[in-house]
């Protein structure tokens, strides 16, 4: 039986964890979350269908989307 997946709110402040994604996105998005890595859940985004993926707006007010193991609440 699929797991319950409890969603973080649209609207609240999270930080990205830096560990987690830097083997994945480009070295311009790594230096931007290395100076800041504070975000706004804007959206949520389906990943490949094992999961629910967060869209983030950044201190500079460009979009991502992380996994949501990814994201430490803060």
């Amino acid at each position: 039986m699929p797991q319950a997946v409890t969603l973080i709110r649209i609207g609240s402040n999270v930080r990205v964890d830096l560990d987690r994604v830097k083997d994945r996105i480009p070295s311009t998005l790594a230096r931007k979350l290395s100076e800041n890595p504070r975000g706004k859940i804007v959206d949520y985004k389906m990943t490949d269908g094992q999961g629910i993926g967060l869209v983030l707006e950044l201190s500079d007010g460009s979009t991502s989307w992380f996994f949501d193991e990814e994201i430490d609440r803060a």
